[in-house]
């Protein structure tokens, strides 16, 4: 499904959830797997012990490629690449030199552990800036999993009914028709005071608004649900992932606000995926799957005919 993942990482237990699902995915489809550090500026970029001086990427290299050996004996073509320069430029870069359909990534600060919810008061950080300019989707990993490859039952994905909420419908879709899971697309409604019966009215109205325009990304698929809360969404997202027991969260990553400082500061992508319990996907525009090999609910491998959904 994945063939040219690009992991962003450093090597620490920071990253160690983001870099084993690239692994698991790297081995599980065959894919080309490039790991890419960058010695920037630290601020934003973890912890590494071992940073060194711009020009000594080589014995940096060597070091990442001794911090995961065992896992890497696995993956069979894989690649490190370590650069100088600014994190998020470097890592967009290699990603669309390698022609990337899935950069992942870790937190990347050192102070996440303690302080999650608070550090996406930083302006321009690593994870925000990669995910909101990517070419292709970001999955962000900040929490454990079971090793190996974690099919996807359910996926929730949110939609604020813009163009780029609607590529995130039409990805999700298309992971759904791969894994034969259930999705549910979901829009979280302002908060207001109207009356409790004005807001079903306007819950009713959104899920009929989801049904009309996704009905041609979506036609032919099974176990597609339509949910709209009132609320604030990164909060209402979070609940509703946990309630039905997501395996994946889906989400647009854009921002009118005109400044990008500003647009950088607290979106609701990051805030989701930095307190998320399942991985969180970050897509902008329009994106295919490189579809290969297709599996039905078990994870068996089945023919394209028959693992497609019908028209």
């Amino acid at each position: 499904m994945f063939k040219d993942i690009v992991l962003a990482v450093t090597p620490s237990e920071i990253c160690e959830h983001a870099a084993d699902k690239a692994f698991a995915f790297a081995q599980r489809f065959d894919a080309k797997l490039t790991i890419v550090h960058v010695t920037g500026t630290a601020q934003g970029w973890g912890q590494m012990r071992f940073l060194e001086a711009s020009g000594d990427t080589e014995r940096i290299r060597q070091n990442i490629e001794e911090y995961y050996a065992e896992k890497l004996q696995g993956v069979p073509d894989y690649t490190i690449k370590v650069v100088a320069g600014v994190p998020h430029n470097e890592i967009l870069r290699i990603a669309r030199k390698v022609n990337a359909d899935l950069i992942i990534m870790g937190p990347h600060t050192k102070d996440y552990a303690e302080k999650r919810s608070k550090m996406w008061g930083m302006a321009g950080s690593t994870l925000e800036r990669v995910s909101q300019k990517a070419r292709c989707p970001v999955m962000i990993v900040t929490r454990d999993a079971p090793y190996g490859e974690q099919r996807f039952k359910t996926i929730l994905v949110a939609t604020d009914f813009s163009k780029q909420a609607e590529c995130a419908v039409g990805y999700s879709g298309q992971l759904a028709r791969q894994y034969k899971a259930d999705l549910i697309v979901f829009h979280v409604l302002g908060e207001s005071d109207v009356s409790q019966s004005e807001m079903a009215a306007r819950s009713d109205a959104a899920k009929e608004r989801m049904g009309t325009e996704f009905e041609g990304l979506l036609r032919g698929l099974e176990g597609v649900t339509y949910e709209a809360w009132e609320g604030k969404p990164a909060m209402e997202v979070l609940k509703m992932a946990r309630l039905k027991k997501a395996d994946l969260i889906m989400m647009a990553h854009h921002s009118t606000e005109k400044d990008p400082e500003k647009a950088f500061l607290g979106s609701t992508v990051a805030q989701v995926a930095l307190n998320a319990v399942c991985p969180t996907m970050s897509i902008n525009r329009q994106f295919d799957l490189r579809c290969g090999m297709m599996y039905d609910q078990s994870g068996d491998v089945v023919e394209k005919e028959e693992a497609e959904a019908p028209a």
